[in-house]
């Protein structure tokens, strides 16, 4: 028989749970408890269990559905998986493989109607717990809120933070931080609120930046969605009694009376946006905010910001809905070698259809009146033609080649890196049973020997982990992901609809640059 060791810990440390020592319980259990012949180790250091993104998760998975082993094994269960759907997926297919699984903490055993009910039930509460925390820290994030102190994250612009000591009220020193302002800034601050007041439109405060050369604090240019962040943030906003009825009238959750909104401090706003690891899923509507006076100073008088979040709403609900029909294959791909993005124009309509002609043109060149860049715009049917027929051409002859070399390269890289490992294990064998022999010994003329070439050993082992590449794994499962992708990509492209012709373009490309004269397509990373 053969099994198969699985191993996850979230961050990389050589204490306690480690992915070592969990493998070494598992192949103490499995020389106890069945005749195995040999063993398999799948190990994933620094990967979450919230999901199943793991290079050797996946790897046991393929190998799963070859059945290369007998039986699976992990120390714990919230090793394999913290989710339900994941560990329920696994479970089906080693069960359809006829595969047993095991955990050694909770001593489960899926040959048994009785083990695999528990398995699940297990699996249950690992969800639970995680979702417990989490709900946890949202709540105790909610109650820090209304104290109206800075909980942390990127600062808004115009601001810094330092943290202030107070006594809490069982007299015990406790630690908060305030925002400071940075004047420069927050005068920049100022004059794009009143640009939006006067101009009632992003696109022309964002030309009217470009064209005043006014730069963002890291230098760069402002654009809408820098702008957009500034203008809807409560942070800027005194709290008056402009600030206190909107947001009354729009069901948040205020935690100061109405009383104190008296016009000297500024606002604090928590649970504005969804993330979901640091990326942007969603802006909550004004009912979901929990509002508190700052314990800053506020610089836009609550009317004025106010009046900025009822444009909003206008600009949105008059702004024109253009047909999908007409939706460009390669947006957000285009940029322009000024560095701007390529924005998508819409022309006249085609001749009998409902579809639009449409165009790539540099956005910097639109928002500065062609002052900052002067590249010719591209036809967009044109172009996707010319960028398809590349890729048709340049995946069979110069990709595939390029991917094979580097997965050789990667393979022959986790080969070395499985010999070291070999030899570090050897090594580590070598150094328990000198240590035995030293315990034995220490008092003979053999101690001095054997410290000795404790100290070799354990030398060379730290010079072989120096030599082994963490990241080949990882890197290896990428190729094996875009090469898939390239494979998809020339099966599908001639028959594909509209939306699954962007998908297999936008999951292989990395960004096209026009120069103004040639298009240069460039693939994700293949190192």
């Amino acid at each position: 028989m053969k099994a198969a060791i699985y191993s996850r810990k979230s961050k990389f440390t050589g204490k306690g749970e480690s992915t070592q020592n969990q493998i070494e319980i598992c192949k103490d259990y499995l020389s106890t408890h069945f005749d195995i012949d040999e063993y398999a180790i799948y190990e994933d250091e620094g990967f979450s269990g919230g999901n199943t993104a793991r290079p050797e998760f996946q790897k046991m998975i393929k190998d799963a559905k070859f059945k290369k082993f007998d039986i699976l094994i992990c120390y714990r269960l919230d090793r394999i998986s913290r989710n339900i759907s994941d560990f329920s997926n696994l479970i089906e297919i080693i069960n359809d493989k006829s595969i047993n699984f095991v955990s050694v903490r909770e001593q489960f055993d899926t040959t048994t109607p009785m083990g695999r009910a528990m398995m699940y039930i297990a699996s249950v509460f690992a969800q639970l717990e995680r979702e417990t925390i989490a709900e946890r820290i949202k709540d105790n994030m909610h109650q820090l809120a209304r104290s109206g102190r800075w909980l942390g994250g990127t600062y808004p612009t115009g601001f810094n933070s330092e943290p202030i000591v107070y006594i809490d009220s069982n007299m015990k020193e406790k630690k908060m931080y305030q925002l400071i302002p940075i004047p420069e800034q927050l005068s920049i601050v100022k004059l794009i609120y009143d640009k939006y007041l006067e101009l009632q439109s992003l696109s022309k405060v964002e030309t009217y930046c470009l064209q005043n050369n006014i730069k963002t604090p890291q230098g760069n240019d402002y654009q809408k969605n820098t702008l957009k962040m500034i203008l809807t943030n409560p942070v800027y906003a005194i709290a008056d009694e402009s600030i206190y009825n909107f947001f009354s009238s729009n069901g948040a959750d205020i935690c100061n009376d109405k009383t104190e909104f008296n016009g000297k401090n500024g606002v604090t706003a928590y649970n504005k946006r969804v993330l979901k690891n640091n990326i942007l899923q969603k802006i909550n509507a004004f009912s979901e905010w929990t509002v508190a006076i700052g314990k800053h100073k506020g610089i836009i008088p609550g009317k004025d910001w106010v009046e900025v979040q009822r444009t909003f709403k206008r600009n949105r609900k008059d702004a024109p809905r253009r047909g999908t029909s007409a939706a460009a294959i390669l947006s957000g791909l285009m940029r322009c070698s000024c560095g701007s993005f390529m924005r998508v124009h819409y022309g006249q309509f085609k001749p009998n259809s409902n579809e639009r002609y449409h165009y790539y043109g540099c956005n910097l060149k639109v928002l500065s009146k062609g002052e900052k860049c002067n590249a010719i715009r591209l036809s967009g049917d044109k172009t996707e033609s010319i960028v398809i027929d590349y890729l048709k051409y340049a995946i069979p002859n110069t990709v595939f080649k390029k991917i094979q070399d580097t997965k050789k390269k990667y393979r022959d890289m986790d080969q070395r890196n499985k010999s070291i490992k070999e030899q570090i294990d050897k090594n580590y064998k070598a150094i328990e049973n000198l240590v035995k022999s030293l315990a034995n010994n220490e008092n003979s003329l053999a101690a001095t020997y054997i410290v000795s070439e404790l100290e070799k050993l354990a030398k060379e082992n730290q010079g072989l982990e120096n030599k082994i590449n963490s990241n080949s794994d990882m890197e290896l499962f990428s190729l094996e992901l875009l090469e898939q992708a390239c494979i998809e990509f020339a099966k599908k492209i001639d028959t594909a609809d509209f939306n699954e012709k962007r998908r297999l373009i936008h999951t292989i490309v990395d960004k096209i640059v026009w120069d103004g004269e040639n298009l240069d397509v460039k693939l994700l990373e293949i190192k």
